[in-house]
Order: C-alpha cells, then structure tokens, then sequence
C-alpha cells in the first residue's frame, strides 16, 4: 500500500478503504471526460442530469402531487392546505440544495430505495404540526416508484431541451448564418466523389449544411415529451380503491398537463418509452448532418480553402513544428460519435420491457446526461472551429479559375437545346483524362453550329461565373429567421 501511495507521489488526497486507495473525485480522477477534461462545457447539464438533479426533480414530482391532491374535491380527508403550508412546501422544491440530496442519500442507505427515501426525506421536512399529519398521510399517496421516476425524468429531458440544447442550436445556427451572409457569392469548386465538380459558393455550402440542421432542429423542438401517472400496472388500482368516486383519470391528466407535460394513457408499470426514443432519434439525426459537416470543413481544410486563426503559444504537433491541425472538428465528430452510439442504445433499449415492467431502463436513463453532454462538448468545439476559421478567398477563387474542364456540363447542354448530335459524348471525348484549357473549350465552342449569340455566351462564360442560382440561394437562406 506505501508502495502504491508513493507511486500516486501525493498527487492526489487518498484514502485507505478495505486495501484499496480511494482517489478523491476531481476532474483529474473523474472516469468520463464529461466529468473530467470537459467538465467546464457541461456546467448547464449539471443540474439537471446530476444525482442532485434527478433527487431534485423526484421531489418536484412528490410536492405537487401532494398539493394536487389537497386541491381534489373527492380527497376528503385532504383537507385544503393552509397558506402557511403552501409556503413551506414551495420552499421544499424552490430551496432544494446539495445538503438536502445528501440527506436524502442517508436515508437511501437504509431504505435502500431511492424513491421511498424521498418520501421520507419529505415527511421530515413537513415536521410535527397539527396540519401536517393528514399531508405525510398523503405524501406518495397511491403512487408507484415509477410515477415519480418518469415525470422526473420527462422533466428533465424537457428542461434540457429548453435551457442548453435549444439555446446551443441556435448559436450554432445563427454561426452558419453569418457565413452564407458573408460568403454567399464567393464561388467555389465543388467536389462531387472527391473530384472537380461543377461550382457552387462558400455560402450555398453553408445554408445547406444549416437548412439540414433547420429542419432536425424543429422536429426535436416539437417532439412531444410524454408522463405516466397510474399506478403499479397502470390502471389505477391503489387509488381507485381507495376513493372510488374519483375521476382519476382526469386527476392524473390534469396532474401531468400542470407540469407542462403531454399524458400517456395506456401504459404498464412504466411508461414505455416511446417518446424517449423519439427524442434520442431526433439528436441522432441532428449529431449526424454536424459529423457530415465537420468532415466536409476539414476536408476543406486540408485542400487550403479554409485557414486556421493561429495562437501565439500553441503546439499543432508535439513533433512537426509548422501544423496547425483542425483539432476542433475533429474532437466535435468523435464526440458526436460518442454521443450518437449513447443514444442509439436509448433508443433500442428504452421501449423494451419485460411484461408489466423490468428494472434494466434504470441505470441506462442516469446515462441521458453523459449522451448529452458529449453534444454539447461537440457543439462547442464547431463553434471554436467556426470562430478560428478563416476563409482563402484567393486560393478558392484561383482553384475554380483553373478549372475550365467544369465548363463541359454548360456546353453540352446547351447543344442538347439546339439538337446538335451527341453532346455528351463529344464533350466527353474532349475532357476526360486531359487537361482542358481556355483555348482548348474555346476552339471547340467556336466549331459549333449553334447561333453566333449562344456562341458568344459560352465563349464569355468563366468557371467562376458557372454558380447557378447558388449566390441567389444563399442570400435568401441568410435572409432567414427561425
């Protein structure tokens, strides 16, 4: 053990535990880079995703089913909560803090039931009081595990969605935009299975990429996050035992509408997950077109199109002094894969369980926080990408000089308008596996039997003048408002 505390060469506070060494938690000793190297990105996701976040939520849930309940005419031995008790319930959920999770965990330790030890953790907090009795009575009253978890849960992903992840999207949206603004009439070769392709603008590349990511965006935003509030089998059993007369159904509608949440009627234990899946799908989606584009900027890159904002200090290359590499592109795709092949077993997995209910969704739903944090450790990375890159005017503009050979798709196909025999094949025979020069598509234009006017529009046509509608397209996308 000395030996093993001398090699740590105190590099970190350990402590002795049954013949192992404990290092204490620091980004140093964290085992996900979520928690460790990238810590600093995640900060947003932290009260949400947490221990603490997820204990917090749970308690959210328990408090207002509670005063739901206490409003619900049927309840009868509910009577109406005093203002006074309004107060102290309101300061349960809006006070909530790292002390009160840390009780709660005490209380775990015994139960050896998360969900149970917020029942008890509430239960204390309402004290002795006169008025209280009748509340503990009724704190987790009818309730299954379940019914807290998933509402828990759902308000998680949502108010993620809301307060990071919208939020980071629309950075990075309105990122794209300044560049189709900026770049939209610059031409550009395109480079259709890697090869000298027929030419389009820096900005129409970039709306592209943007209009993609328009469209997954909106579908995350109006996916539809959906709760369970019914019981042990999801058919109200406990609760319509207990008060027969009440419209549960409507209680338990109304109860999860109030938390900004979208029912779900027909469940088992659990709710089965579907709209999780739904929404790892829709990031999926999203994760995909930015790995597309953070290929496509580095192949860029690497054609010197685009340049790199250098900083003074750093090291591209702990080897070869004069790299600059495109390290934030290329951390952004590995961590969007990362976060994709999380995902991707959500999605696989959530909506399957065993009859009424299995316990496997457990420990992979406390993963949700850990596939989103890889997003945004990503996006945050395109956005730096974004912010050191620098657009060679010059050498994108002389790559499509050069290349007259582009100007094969224009000629073709204005014979093909004007019946002259085999365009294609005489085009063909021309350019491909040669150089074609100015002199060389001129002469050939010149031989044409085409009218002198269509002649002269041909003759007078630059590769950079062969963009199409793309500076039209992209002006208008950058036009655009979401």
């Amino acid at each position: 053990m000395r030996a093993l505390c001398a090699w740590l060469n105190c590099a970190v506070r350990a402590q002795v535990y049954t013949g192992f060494v404990y290092m204490k938690v620091s980004t140093l000793t964290a085992l996900s880079p979520t928690d460790g190297r990238y810590a600093d990105k995640v900060n947003g996701l932290r009260d949400f995703f947490s221990e603490y976040g997820l204990i917090r939520f749970r308690v959210l849930v328990e408090i207002r089913w509670l005063q739901w309940l206490s409003d619900a005419t049927q309840i009868t031995e509910l009577p109406p909560i005093s203002n006074v008790m309004k107060d102290v319930l309101n300061r349960i959920v809006d006070d909530f803090s790292l002390d009160d999770a840390a009780n709660i965990k005490k209380i775990e330790a015994t139960t050896n039931h998360d969900v149970k030890a917020v029942e008890y953790f509430i239960r204390e907090r309402l004290g002795n009081g006169p008025e209280t009795q009748p509340l503990k009575d009724f704190v987790h009253f009818g309730c299954t595990s379940e019914d807290i978890n998933n509402l828990a849960y759902a308000l998680m992903l949502r108010s993620a969605r809301s307060d990071v992840l919208l939020p980071q999207m629309r950075r990075l949206r309105a990122r794209l935009q300044t560049m189709v603004r900026e770049y939209a009439s610059l031409p550009m070769l395109s480079r259709t299975h890697g090869q000298t392709a027929s030419p389009t603008t820096v900005g129409k590349e970039f709306a592209n990429v943007a209009a993609r990511l328009d469209r997954a965006q909106g579908l995350f935003k109006d996916l539809e996050i959906r709760g369970k509030f019914n019981g042990a089998v999801g058919n109200f059993n406990a609760l319509q035992i207990a008060y027969p007369d009440a419209d549960w159904r409507s209680i338990s509608r109304d109860f999860i509408e109030s938390l900004g949440l979208d029912p779900n009627p027909y469940t088992t234990q659990i709710e089965p997950h579907d709209w999780t899946a739904e929404y790892a799908h829709a990031l999926i989606r999203y994760n995909t077109i930015l790995i597309d584009f953070c290929r496509d900027v580095w192949g860029y890159i690497s054609l010197g199109y685009f340049k790199q904002k250098m900083a003074k200090d750093e090291v591209g290359s702990s080897t070869m002094p004069h790299k600059v590499n495109p390290i934030d592109f290329e951390n952004a795709e590995g961590n969007l894969g990362l976060s994709n092949a999380l995902l991707s077993h959500f999605a696989e997995k959530l909506p399957i369980s065993r009859w009424q209910r299995d316990l496997t969704d457990s420990t992979v739903q406390r993963n949700f926080g850990v596939a989103l944090g890889y997003l945004v450790i990503a996006s945050e990375s395109i956005l730096k990408g974004l912010a050191r890159l620098q657009v060679d005017s010059d050498a994108i503009r002389k790559d499509v000089a050069d290349a007259w050979e582009v100007l094969a798709e224009a000629v073709q196909t204005v014979m093909r308008r004007y019946g002259i025999p085999e365009p294609y094949e005489k085009l063909k025979a021309l350019t491909r596996g040669q150089p074609v020069t100015k002199d060389v598509l001129h002469d050939f234009i010149r031989a044409l039997d085409i009218p002198d006017a269509e002649k002269s529009r041909l003759i007078e046509l630059t590769p950079e003048a062969y963009i199409g509608l793309a500076a039209e397209l992209a002006t208008e996308f950058a036009a655009t408002k979401t």
